[in-house]
């Protein structure tokens, strides 16, 4: 278990993330965020579908694509570049700095503290019956498991096997997965907490909520 308090104050000290824009394939690159400082939002809607803040345009064959912005935030810096210059697939464009929300900073601390069990196999996962029930009507955080336990059920190319929990013994304190949704192989499926720690991370993640500043 990592120093939870001592990764708050990292992240304190530099409270955002920085998102490295990169040409898509080569071409001739149009800037339109042209210089630091401009501000940019991500995508929009309820599928995502609104493009993000447009940041350049990248022509080939006489076809230009539209480089939008993944996250919002605002323009850093900009990369060794110059206007009308042809660029090669994956040249650095930009970057961008995102401010992290509460709950992104929550979420970080939580994967770095917390024992992950990650997917065995690409497929679709569901809680054993039992389990499944007590996190619906319980909540994950009454739910204890320990080493070799009967947890998940894995549904691939229609057949359906038994997953054992594999790591140290503690309660359910994150769900990372959907039901029906499927899963990639080495995604984390649940995070684990052992019980002698679960009031530090509390104590940690109730902080975060009511003293976390986030900025525009």
């Amino acid at each position: 278990m990592i120093d939870v308090k001592e990764l708050l104050r990292e992240l304190r000290e530099e409270p955002y993330e920085k998102i490295v824009i990169r040409a898509p394939h080569s071409g001739k690159v149009e800037f339109v965020a042209s210089e630091p400082g401009v501000r940019v939002v991500g995508p929009g809607g309820t599928w995502k579908e609104v493009p993000g803040t447009l940041l350049a345009r990248l022509e080939r064959e006489q076809v230009k694509r539209p480089i939008n912005a993944p996250q919002k935030g605002e323009v850093m810096s900009l990369g060794d570049v110059r206007n009308g210059q042809f660029v090669q697939a994956g040249q650095e464009l930009m970057t961008i700095r995102h401010f992290l929300t509460k709950e992104e900073v929550i979420a970080r601390i939580l994967r770095r503290s917390l024992s992950l069990f990650l997917a065995p196999e690409k497929g679709k996962y569901y809680f054993f019956p039992e389990v499944d029930i007590k996190i619906k009507t319980k909540g994950s955080q009454t739910v204890h498991v320990e080493d070799g336990m009967e947890l998940f059920i894995l549904s691939r190319m229609k057949r359906e096997t038994s997953v054992r929990y594999a790591g140290p013994g503690g309660i359910i304190y994150a769900v990372y997965f959907e039901t029906n949704d499927s899963v990639d192989r080495d995604a984390p499926l649940i995070g684990v907490c052992p019980e002698s720690q679960l009031g530090q991370i509390q104590e940690v993640v109730s902080r975060i909520q009511s003293e976390w500043e986030e900025r525009d």
